[in-house]
């Protein structure tokens, strides 16, 4: 089996979101309040730098109503995907979708530009997982267990063998690691 070779332009699918230790996302009530254990003034853990790499967001609608119902959202300055089951009309930055992933992907990687964010939630997560249509994954591992909720990967995925890049931790105990996925042929 060999990987398969990239050019040097080549615009990745990158997964960035936090968990807790136990591999959830969020509570099952969708409460993301665990996310404020980590949070101190001045840290970003990284997210101001990942987003100078990007200009297009592919995000769940169920996390894309979320953020929209508590914060304003932070990538009106993007390109940015909704993936959803509906037919619901956008704007020039905001396209709702509901199409295949793999043949949006494809168009996405073809188009010059940055790499392309995928925001979350869990079933958008798996179904590119799924696919194998994710590059890179830089998870920031929360300390704590939540014992249930929204877990990031689901159970039948196909394997799909991880290449450290870079592990990082901080004083407010949170580990973030950063992995390429090698897309095995054959």
């Amino acid at each position: 089996m060999s990987t398969t070779q990239q050019p040097t332009n080549y615009r990745k699918v990158i997964l960035y979101i936090a968990m807790s230790l136990d591999g959830y996302i969020a509570t099952n009530d969708d409460d993301l309040s665990f996310l404020e254990l980590v949070q101190q003034d001045g840290e970003d853990y990284g997210y101001e730098q990942f987003v100078k790499q990007i200009d297009t967001v592919i995000i769940g609608r169920k996390t894309y109503d979320w953020v929209t119902q508590h914060v304003t959202f932070p990538h009106t300055d993007k390109q940015t995907y909704v993936i959803t089951k509906q037919t619901k009309t956008g704007d020039d930055n905001l396209i709702f979708y509901n199409g295949s992933l793999r043949e949006l992907i494809a168009e996405l990687k073809q188009k010059e530009g940055k790499h392309i964010y995928c925001d979350g939630g869990a079933t958008l997560v798996n179904a590119l997982l799924h696919e194998k249509l994710i590059d890179d994954m830089i998870i920031s591992i929360i300390p704590v267990v939540l014992g249930g909720g929204k877990r990031l990967f689901k159970e039948g995925l196909p394997m799909q063998q991880l290449h450290l890049l870079y592990s990082r931790n901080f004083k407010s105990g949170l580990v973030q690691v950063h992995y390429q996925v090698q897309h095995l042929v054959g």
